[in-house]
């Protein structure tokens, strides 16, 4: 394993090693990399999650190289040869390949032919030394094979499988496929002018190079021909590639050739070309799923390090014109004070008593900030609240409603509001975005949250084992308050999980607060090895340590006590004290069990005891001339928030229902190889309008101007 995987990673061997050790000991990834860096050579996230997919690669290898071998011995027809051959195999494609001639097969016309006695005629065409096939393939007539070119044809389907098995010869395809192979749609006819249709009209008559198509045109064409709007074809030269194989197989000039020419033929269009075609095409996939979830992944590391407005006093608006706005007042730790609902719009038009009775509540509630969802009515509701003169300074944000929707009716909302309706919910979500995005948004499936590429287009499980590592990551990152988190928030600390997450907020509610790190292992089934994996992400303000409350780990409060102690102060006198920090020589205190780069760590959290390390929260504000896209004109120049980001540019909030998509081609004026390095989501921009086409609800922004 070490060896397979150093050969795929510019990483030293003892790294890998000493990782695979610690992940076999059920270590966490962003334990490992936070806890243990001289055992790992200071690795990050990324680079440890490499050889966590490497293991796994090579294990489910491992396991398919056990399945063959077996598969091959009840055969008996395994060789020591083959043995070592299957055992060195480094690749699944390959092995498959290996184990193809011994696979179990369905009923073919090659297993048909040998039933009627013709391996040997094929044996003998292949031979190629046979001067009168016909008097030869008489000697294989009978009952079932009534002619000589029956015969034939039962051979050359043999010969065909044997073509289909040899590896050189689907690797030589493989690598024509690679790299000349051509994806071609047609439109199917009768479903042209259908509706749904008409959204993947570019890809009604296409084509285009299959290994440089971008990873969102392939989910593209895919999604259209899933649902049933096109044909999609992988073509190569056929020639050239029959060529290549007769250049290969044969070697005479006699009747043999001209049958092993029909079999190759029949080979290739029968079972080569559709079996490796259709590998090509999965494999185009598998990279489009790949980029699509890291831009996925991009997104949503982003969104969930989101700027916090902190623990503030926050009154949340669901707006909405017929069926009203609800409104929700909600104290700093985002517990529901009171709600209620307003008719400011149309029809009821009662912009007059919303005034009021938003005034009311923003003075009975001490109320700090006002966040305003951004569905429907959200910008009539903010030229409302924008009306309105506070005794007290009052920010006012519009917050992505994305998921909202899926949290209200979703059993988390269930069981923390029972008595509420899912209106009532969604508005208290819209609230708590504000304070505190990451809290908020680990509570709904990311897939929901809406700043995906063709998120239900990709490979399922592939998505979420990478969206729950960034959300872990993020989680980790930024700690969690043990005494206020959600089961959903403690759930992805290091070591928690869902079980014990429960089991942390079951005993809080029984027990009161945590005062210390210590008392967390009083929780029923949290053990020593969760403890150990947990214990450094969690923090207890105000506790009875001053250092559970930073992100150093206990298993380290003795060292910084030896510290404190040869400074002649106290654990407290280290606390954000830079000039005592900066006299502490560093080498002296390193041991076996670490070295510099934890020393260096514990320093820096002394610093800045469980600093955050988002940004906060800033006001925005849309033009408020622009209410639909009717509004939006060409050349106009607006202000917007990036909302979406793609491999083909980025989509920005103008503030009406329709987005804006920012061509990567108009991001800058230098070439764009990664959007997510000249945009993040939820930053604030000035765009230009290129162009509004109102038939198809799109606008055309520029950042380059």
């Amino acid at each position: 394993m070490i060896k397979y995987i150093t050969h795929r990673l510019n990483i030293s061997e003892k790294s890998i090693q000493n990782t695979i050790e610690l992940l076999n000991e059920d270590c966490t990834v962003p334990f490992i990399a936070r806890y243990r860096k001289e055992k790992t050579g200071n690795l990050d996230e990324v680079e440890i999650g490499q050889i966590v997919q490497l293991k796994e690669q090579f294990e489910a290898l491992e396991k398919r190289k056990v399945a063959v071998l077996k598969a091959i011995e009840e055969q008996d027809l395994l060789t020591k040869e083959l043995k070592e051959k299957i055992e060195k195999v480094e690749d699944l494609t390959t092995l498959e390949d290996i184990y193809l001639p011994y696979k179990k097969k369905r009923k073919t016309k090659a297993e048909t032919a040998r039933k009627n006695g013709l391996e040997p005629l094929a044996k003998m065409i292949m031979s190629q030394r046979v001067n009168d096939l016909d008097y030869t393939a008489s000697k294989y007539t009978n009952n079932e094979v009534e002619s000589e070119e029956k015969a034939l044809e039962g051979a050359r389907h043999i010969i065909a499988e044997w073509i289909n098995e040899r590896t050189d010869i689907r690797n030589n395809i493989r690598y024509q496929l690679e790299r000349f192979a051509t994806i071609a749609t047609k439109v199917v006819k009768t479903k042209k002018d259908d509706e749904g249709a008409q959204k993947f009209k570019d890809y009604f008559d296409w084509e285009e190079n299959l290994s440089r198509i971008p990873s969102h045109r392939l989910l593209a064409i895919l999604r259209a021909e899933k649902e049933g709007f096109i044909r999609v074809k992988i073509e190569i030269d056929n020639e050239r590639a029959l060529q290549k194989m007769e250049d290969r197989i044969i070697r005479s000039h006699n009747e043999c050739a001209d049958q092993i020419e029909l079999a190759i033929a029949d080979a290739y269009k029968r079972l080569l070309l559709p079996s490796l075609s259709t590998e090509a095409l999965n494999i185009a996939k598998e990279k489009a799923d790949e980029n699509a979830i890291k831009v996925f992944a991009k997104n949503l590391q982003q969104l969930l390090l989101g700027a916090p407005l902190g623990e503030k006093r926050i009154l949340a608006i669901d707006p909405g014109f017929r069926t009203g706005c609800k409104v929700v007042c909600l104290n700093e730790q985002g517990y529901l004070l009171h709600n209620e609902t307003i008719f400011p719009h149309a029809p009821q038009h009662q912009s007059t008593e919303a005034i009021k009775k938003i005034s009311s509540l923003a003075d009975a509630y001490k109320v700090e900030a006002i966040a305003i969802g951004n569905g429907t009515a959200s910008r009539e509701t903010e030229q409302l609240i924008k009306r309105i003169h506070f005794k007290n300074a009052v920010e006012v944000f519009v917050v992505s409603e994305a998921g909202a929707s899926i949290y209200s009716a979703s059993k988390i909302a269930r069981d923390e509001f029972p008595n509420y309706d899912v209106t009532v919910r969604g508005a208290v979500s819209i609230g708590r975005r504000l304070a505190d995005p990451l809290a908020e948004l680990v509570k709904i499936d990311a897939k929901s949250i809406g700043v995906g590429q063709y998120q239900h287009d990709v490979e399922q499980s592939s998505l979420k084992k990478s969206l729950d590592t960034v959300v872990a990551h993020c989680v980790n990152k930024v700690g969690v308050n043990i005494n206020t988190a959600s089961a959903s928030l403690l759930s992805y600390v290091s070591g928690i999980g869902p079980k014990l997450a429960e089991n942390i907020v079951n005993y809080r509610n029984e027990n009161g607060a945590f005062t210390n790190r210590t008392a967390i292992k009083k929780v029923p089934r949290l053990g020593g090895k969760a403890f150990e994996q947990s214990a450094g992400f969690l923090r207890i303000k105000n506790g009875d340590n001053i250092l559970d409350d930073s992100a150093v780990h206990p298993e380290r409060y003795s060292l910084v006590k030896q510290i404190a102690k040869d400074l002649n102060t106290k654990v407290d006198g280290l606390i954000g004290k830079s000039a005592v920090l900066n006299q502490i020589k560093l080498q002296q205190y390193v041991t076996d069990s670490y070295g510099l780069p934890t020393l260096q760590d514990i320093i820096k959290e002394l610093e800045k005891p469980g600093l955050d390390p988002r940004e906060k929260a800033k006001a925005f504000s849309f033009n408020e001339h622009i209410k639909t896209i009717d509004d939006v004109k060409t050349g106009m120049i607006l202000p917007g928030i990036v909302n979406n980001i793609t491999n083909f540019g980025c989509f920005v909030d103008i503030g009406i229902k329709e987005s804006g998509l920012v061509h990567v081609s108009n991001l800058a004026d230098t070439f764009v190889k990664d959007v997510n390095e000249h945009v993040s989501l939820h930053q604030h921009v000035q765009v230009k309008v290129l162009e509004v086409d109102i038939s198809r609800k799109r606008i055309q922004l520029s950042m380059n101007f």
